[in-house]
């Protein structure tokens, strides 16, 4: 990664951070706004980084929840229901 991606990347965790403490939705794109005015460039890798960090984010709290309702029916002995079983769609996505 170059200086620029990283001191992006980093932006963009600690606004992450921030919009959960804060609970503002709105805090990327203030910051971008702000980050824009002065670079251009950054701001469009400092968006990207966002974007990226939270669809990894909910892509993880689905694969976490998946895991975690599959091995509970397999407790169970239950089969995998329908909502879990391979190739179906999921609308946690």
């Amino acid at each position: 990664m170059s200086v620029v991606d990283d001191l992006a990347d980093k932006l963009a965790r600690d606004t992450i951070k921030a919009m959960d403490a804060l609970g503002d939705e709105n805090l990327p794109d203030q910051v971008a706004a702000v980050l824009g005015a002065s670079s251009p460039s950054s701001e469009e890798i400092f968006r990207a980084a966002v974007r990226i960090r939270l669809a990894e984010r909910r892509a993880r709290s689905f694969l976490n929840e998946h895991v975690e309702r599959a091995l509970e029916a397999r407790r169970r002995g239950e089969d995998l229901p329908e909502a879990l079983a391979p190739g179906t769609d999921n609308k946690h996505l």
